[in-house]
């Protein structure tokens, strides 16, 4: 099968090769990353939010002190806060919010390799279609009498298969970039929620309208 292709395109094919197995590394990275993280796991928040505004602040702090989420981690810092200055909102929220931005960031981390596979996948694909159509029209211009159609559309071919890979590899990597987004931007939102709720109580939903 690689008899086909010429060494520019080989070498092409082995870059999107390296930029493949970079975003399948990342993804398992991050599917460990945020399972050890606790994301998206909200019950114990939601128990730590409800025994802190129903009067029983120490057990919400033992259960914000066990620390197994991110939200935990988080509510943590709001309600140490809290009890430090009971009449300075604005320092627990400003301790919630340190506590958000670090876990934030550690959320983060190695998704810009993700951007970077979406990005440069289809960029080496076209390289090596590029390349590809070079060599079958220097073939067809070397060619003396009359020039065999199915050489033309074997480089055609073969130039053009650079981009398919290419555009594959990019689509993948974007679609599990974007779940991992909408997961830190998931938690942002909970974070968020879950900070006004320690402070200011939570919207009675149940209310008739």
């Amino acid at each position: 099968m690689l008899s086909a292709f010429d060494p520019a395109t080989i070498i092409v094919f082995a870059a999107l090769a390296i930029l493949s197995v970079m975003a399948v590394t990342v993804t398992f990275f991050k599917v460990i990353q945020f399972r050890r993280m606790g994301v998206g796991k909200n019950k114990t928040a939601e128990a730590i939010i409800d025994s802190w505004l129903n009067g029983r602040p120490e057990e919400a702090m033992r259960a914000a002190s066990e620390r197994e989420t991110v939200l935990a981690r988080v509510l943590q810092a709001v309600l140490s806060g809290l009890r430090a200055r009971p009449s300075d909102f604005s320092y627990a929220e400003e301790l919630g919010r340190q506590t958000a931005l670090v876990e934030l960031s550690a959320m983060s981390t190695r998704m810009r390799l993700l951007e970077a596979v979406v990005q440069a996948a289809p960029m080496l694909g076209l390289l090596g279609t590029v390349i590809g159509m070079i060599d079958a029209f220097g073939t067809l211009a070397s060619a003396q009498g009359a020039v065999d159609p199915a050489l033309l559309a074997g480089g055609i071919w073969t130039a053009l298969t650079t981009t398919a890979v290419g555009l594959a590899v990019a689509l993948v990597a974007f679609f599990i970039a974007n779940i991992f987004e909408s997961r830190i931007e998931g938690e942002r939102q909970s974070i968020e929620t879950l900070i006004s709720a320690a402070i200011h109580g939570r919207v009675d939903t149940s209310a008739p309208r």
